[in-house]
């Protein structure tokens, strides 16, 4: 399934940028572009789509006010924000109409990737049937604490997104054991990250981790996912 993206964004250079951002994950393709609000909002009134691409300052109407617009007349297609706009009020202007992710210019390759890599997380988790309240956390972009009995913070530098995205990967894949080098390479993060986020994991009695000695040369650590049911993950 190839998700349907939409870019409405009046600078063209902006623009080509961030279609090539969208073309480099193979599980999205770019349907139209629009560099203003009105053809937009007339378009997508017919044609439906997964994911828009959206920017605040705009010729005609603003960004906010065309994603008004579009959930009145029962657009619901996810939204990711690609602006310049910073200020606290029109950020949670956008929030409260259920933006996907908001993304601040200037912004690297990764940063996007892991906007693209979340919606698809999300849309897995909530299409994938009967839901956990560990799950729906997850689905929701939260610290997925719940089934782990903690309500502790996260530890400064960790990000709850980037939570998400390995904490997804993992429940994906819960039929096996992965290393972090494994986990980097699937989720596009360094090594050094991703043991950031194992080590807070196990802490949080999220996941597994044991020692493997059959490598046939340096040990390494295998993760697994915990079960859901399994009662060792409410244990105090």
């Amino acid at each position: 399934m190839l998700y349907r993206t939409v870019i409405i964004e009046d600078d063209s250079v902006i623009t080509h940028l961030n279609r090539r951002y969208v073309e480099m994950d193979n599980r999205f393709c770019v349907v139209q572009t629009f560099s203003a609000a009105h053809p937009a909002l007339f378009w997508l009134r017919s044609n439906p789509v997964d994911l828009i691409i959206l920017d605040v300052y705009m010729p005609q109407m603003s960004g906010l006010d065309l994603l008004r617009a579009l959930r009145a007349e029962g657009v619901d297609a996810d939204v990711i924000m690609v602006t310049s706009a910073d200020d606290a009020t029109t950020i949670e202007a956008f929030m409260r109409l259920g933006v996907t992710d908001y993304l601040i210019k200037p912004f690297g390759y990764e940063r996007f990737q892991l906007a693209l890599k979340t919606f698809c997380q999300r849309r897995n988790a909530i299409h994938s049937g009967k839901f956990t309240q560990t799950k729906l956390d997850s689905a929701l972009l939260h610290i997925s604490s719940t089934g782990a009995g903690s309500s502790s913070a996260m530890p400064k530098g960790l990000q709850s997104q980037t939570l998400s995205l390995i904490e997804g990967y993992l429940r994906d894949t819960a039929q096996k054991g992965h290393t972090c080098d494994d986990i980097a390479s699937h989720v596009g993060l360094s090594v050094v990250t991703v043991r950031r986020y194992m080590n807070y994991l196990v802490e949080q009695r999220i996941i597994t981790s044991d020692m493997d000695y059959n490598t046939g040369g340096r040990p390494c650590i295998i993760y697994h996912i915990r079960d859901t049911d399994d009662p060792l993950s409410t244990e105090p």
